[in-house]
């Protein structure tokens, strides 16, 4: 017990689940934590610790509780102690979407289609009471390429024209009342759990406290262009359109937008990749960036990303392109 964190005995027992076993579970890219509680009857639950300051899980609670309110499929909240980062939470299982198709690849169509049908759901529903992602946000993301992989990869580039070409890209996105929705921007295959172990079973919802009202192709670009396992292109473009059938999207504008997004998703995680390298010491994540770069390489032959497509053209080496931004070895 003397490895766990400080707090944890007196929350868990305070919370009724005093005596559980606790299994410690591998982290993420932050620094959260999360363990297992189990019963002697076998009864489990979802404790996650997101100490202040470096985490804060208000944003979780309050994201949880209004999905749950809405008819999605968060974790139940058991028990909550947000100023000392304790969070405990129904048990979703073990079936990650990606570790389930990594066994049953068969499985990759109707999970897909189960996971579209959530957001054809969730789009739904009115927008809930979060911040707009709108143009100054999309732009302070986007500028992690050129602040960290930039940098990291010898490059003086014109950081000015980027932005300028973004920001004419973008700017057409602002959030409006006829296309805003929740956006959960980290929905991918890791991020969502096959409740039951089947891959058309409801999908269980984690990993979305940072969610804000906006486009709702960007949550399909984080699925479908997903940074963590590759998704066949044939496979997207079903999804694209059972997406659009499902929620009746008729503007051929919508394609453009899914572009836009998906270039500035897939940008911005090339940066954020960099940075878990040189800040984080953390550099599995590198692997990753090829994927993502090949992703942004379709999204920038769209001709709505003609002015980044020029910028791109002007600053970053033909021979660096073509190896998908990988690093040199």
């Amino acid at each position: 017990m003397s490895a766990l964190p400080q707090g944890l005995a007196d929350f868990v027992a305070h919370a009724g689940w005093e005596g559980a076993v606790i299994d410690p579970l591998p982290g993420d890219a932050s620094f959260r934590r999360y363990f297992r509680l189990t019963r002697r009857a076998g009864e489990s639950a979802m404790l996650m610790h997101a100490p202040p300051p470096h985490e804060d899980p208000k944003p979780f609670l309050h994201v949880a509780h209004w999905l749950n309110g809405n008819g999605m499929r968060g974790p139940a909240i058991l028990a909550e102690d947000a100023a000392a980062g304790w969070v405990l939470t129904e048990d979703f299982g073990n079936d990650r979407m990606r570790d389930w198709l990594d066994l049953h690849p068969a499985d990759e169509e109707a999970a897909y289609t189960a996971a579209i049908d959530a957001l054809v759901a969730l789009h739904q529903v009115p927008p809930g009471p979060f911040a707009p992602y709108d143009t100054a946000t999309y732009l302070r993301e986007v500028a992690l390429f050129t602040d960290w992989y930039c940098p990291a990869m010898g490059l003086t580039v014109d950081e000015a024209g980027f932005a300028s070409a973004w920001r004419e890209v973008l700017e057409p996105l602002e959030p409006s009342g006829a296309i805003s929705v929740t956006i959960l921007r980290d929905y991918h295959a890791e991020n969502i759990m096959l409740l039951g172990g089947k891959p058309h079973a409801p999908q269980g919802l984690i990993d979305f406290q940072d969610a804000l009202v906006g486009h709702r192709a960007y949550d399909l670009v984080s699925l479908l262009q997903d940074a963590r396992r590759d998704v066949p292109e044939p496979l997207e473009a079903a999804m694209l359109a059972h997406y659009c059938a499902a929620a009746g999207v008729e503007d051929e504008g919508f394609f453009g937008d899914y572009a836009r997004l998906g270039a500035q998703r897939n940008a911005k995680i090339v940066g954020i990749f960099t940075r878990l390298d040189r800040r984080d010491g953390k550099p599995k994540y590198l692997d990753m960036i090829p994927r993502v770069w090949a992703a942004m390489e379709r999204d920038l032959a769209h001709a709505a990303l003609e002015p980044v497509a020029r910028w791109f053209d002007a600053n970053v080496p033909a021979d660096l392109r073509a190896a998908n931004g990988a690093y040199p070895a």
